[in-house]
């Protein structure tokens, strides 16, 4: 469900982007290596959490 929202709210905001004729504020290439690097930290730190909590106990 959360992946249909963040759909639509993306389809949401580029048809006001296109309404207004507004260029999107980075490349898409840019935006997607962006959101990637995202992900990549939102995984890496539970693991790092749990690295940590081994060393010390």
């Amino acid at each position: 469900m959360n992946y249909l929202i963040s759909l639509g709210i993306g389809l949401g905001v580029g048809l006001l982007y296109g309404a207004l004729d507004f260029r999107s504020p980075a490349p898409p290439a840019i935006a997607l290596v962006g959101l990637l690097g995202m992900l990549a930290g939102e995984q890496l730190w539970p693991l790092g959490r749990q690295l940590v909590s081994g060393w010390l106990s």
